[in-house]
């Protein structure tokens, strides 16, 4: 039997929708729809924390749980903040950014969106220079903070359906880059052309120096 979709859009309404993964799934929908069939418990979200189970727990009528310490543990909520005299312009970042949080293009200094951030940290891992720390919000993540953060999430993967089936996809992305293989390979010649862009940056020196 097909799970329930009421019942997953009432648990999805109630995640935090930061989009962070730490559940064990892609985002906070496919955590609900897991939690409906029987695949995941309901203390597998770290940032919705202990009040976060409770509400889950109320939707799907059962006595509520400790977070599972396996998926990460309840903190205040940091965001991400770029290091503008070490970023290399490599996009990696905003491709992992779940909610477009983070604005630059391709060859050009990135920068977050503090109001947008979610705190994810997906950005953080991908980063091959790693020029991007987390801080301290100093507010508190709310229900407005999540309808926001859903509707980009939404509205992101609804753009990368499109440029997917798109002939020729945007220049800047994965698919459109060069570089290919694993993680590992596509950094190392992600800091290579870095290093061949501040090469050519420099003034030209005269013979014997």
């Amino acid at each position: 039997m097909d799970p329930d979709p009421s019942l997953i859009a009432r648990i999805d309404a109630v995640l935090p929708q930061t989009q962070c993964r730490q559940c064990g799934y892609d985002g906070c929908l496919p955590y609900a729809t897991a939690i409906v069939r029987g695949e995941a418990e309901i203390n597998q979200c770290p940032p919705g924390g202990e009040a976060g189970i409770a509400r889950i727990a109320l939707v799907v009528g059962r006595a509520t749980m400790p977070l599972n310490p396996a998926n990460g543990v309840e903190k205040p909520l940091t965001l991400a903040v770029i290091d503008e005299t070490l970023c290399i312009g490599c996009t990696l970042c905003i491709q992992a950014c779940p909610v477009d949080a983070i604005v630059g293009a391709a060859k050009r200094m990135h920068d977050v969106v503090a109001e947008l951030c979610t705190g994810c940290e997906l950005c953080v891992p991908p980063c091959p220079v790693d020029c991007i720390g987390m801080f301290p919000a100093g507010f508190a993540w709310d229900d407005v903070h999540a309808a926001d953060s859903r509707r980009r999430y939404e509205s992101r993967n609804e753009r990368s359906s499109r440029e997917q089936s798109a002939p020729a996809l945007r220049e800047g992305t994965i698919a459109a880059s060069p570089l290919k293989g694993d993680a590992a390979t596509r950094k190392a010649a992600i800091i290579a052309a870095a290093i061949e862009r501040a090469r050519a940056r420099r003034p030209a020196t005269t013979a014997g120096e």
